[in-house]
């Protein structure tokens, strides 16, 4: 058979919610790995605590049903549907240049699979693959930084102290003068937000006058506080998607009187101040030569098998508070 073309093993499962609250692994075939492909063995892929579990629960609206597809994602909404857009893992089979590389992939929970060359990102030199589940979670980061347009010596909040959130507090707090509050209502995070340069502020004692006020709480209560923490002409930065959740906001009060502007973020689409110059896979891999610090293994604070994630999913859909990043791990 020619090196160009093998014969990868057909060896492989994956998860799917075949149910809102339910899941279960299921066994996927690999098929053959033909030329401008590649076949990947997963090491680790991560759980993202908004989207995917909104799918998991079954709250995507049918409006959004073409929209919210994740790339390799099989099945359509609401279900039965494999879906996730974080996994790292090493190259099996492939072009040279790949072979036996690590590489991150926008792919669903899959122990193996096979997708086209140009769907993986080689790590970069210093970033391990055991932090690299947190490239698709630092691509959002990025994106909304690029939308809130923050300014040296910005006095910035983060409503919501979750992966995302703090991510942005970190890029955010490494800009020369910006002071970046971190408010959420787990005292707990206050250890971790500290270690990323930002400091730590229950609802109760935020500072309010802030110049951009970003939420990513995924709570509709947190909105309405980062537009009260919010300055005269400041920039409230909506991350939070609520899918099928209605939101109510107090949009009387002092909301015009500040002239405040509420703005949304979506890693969907480059930011549109980037856009002309930017692609999604320039700005991936930025995001993957951000994860080089090792102080952002703080926020990786959970890992289970692959064989436990429906249990693992069904544990974080109740809540789980403790947990930043849930890591998956593949033997």
């Amino acid at each position: 058979m020619p090196a160009h073309r093998t014969r990868a093993s057909t060896e492989s499962q994956a998860c799917w919610t075949t149910a809102p609250g339910h899941a279960e692994i299921r066994p996927a075939t690999v098929g053959e790995c033909a030329p401008g492909e590649v076949v990947v063995r997963a090491l680790h892929s991560g759980i993202s605590r908004g989207t995917e579990l909104l799918v998991y629960r079954g709250q995507v609206p049918p409006s959004e049903f073409e929209r919210m597809r994740a790339a390799f994602q099989e099945g359509d909404f609401p279900g039965p549907v494999k879906y996730g857009y974080a996994s790292v893992g090493i190259v099996e089979q492939g072009p040279p240049a790949l072979q036996d590389r690590h590489v991150f992939c926008l792919h669903p929970h899959q122990t193996r699979y096979r997708v086209p060359a140009d769907a993986v990102h080689l790590l970069p030199e210093g970033v391990p693959a055991a932090r690299a589940v947190l490239a698709a979670n630092m691509e959002t980061a990025v994106n909304a930084l690029w939308d809130a347009a923050p300014r040296v010596g910005d006095r910035m909040a983060v409503v919501g102290g979750g992966v995302v959130g703090l991510l942005v507090a970190w890029l955010a707090a490494r800009m020369p003068g910006c002071e970046v509050e971190v408010i959420d209502t787990h005292a707990a995070r206050a250890a971790v937000v500290e270690r990323l340069g930002a400091s730590f502020a229950s609802p109760a004692t935020a500072r309010p006058d802030a110049d951009i006020a970003i939420h990513a709480s995924g709570h509709p209560e947190g909105l309405a506080l980062a537009l009260d923490l919010a300055a005269f002409e400041a920039t409230v930065l909506e991350m939070s998607w609520y899918g099928s959740q209605p939101v109510s906001l107090r949009l009387g009060e002092a909301f015009h009187a500040r002239r405040l502007v509420l703005k949304s973020s979506q890693v969907g689409q480059v930011a549109a101040a980037q856009r002309a110059r930017w692609t999604r896979r320039r700005r991936l891999m930025l995001a993957l030569q951000l994860l080089r610090e090792p102080v952002l293994d703080a926020l990786i604070t959970d890992s289970a098998p692959f064989d436990e994630l429906p249990q693992v999913l069904a544990r974080l859909a109740r809540g789980a508070p403790d947990t930043l990043c849930q890591r998956i791990d593949y033997s």
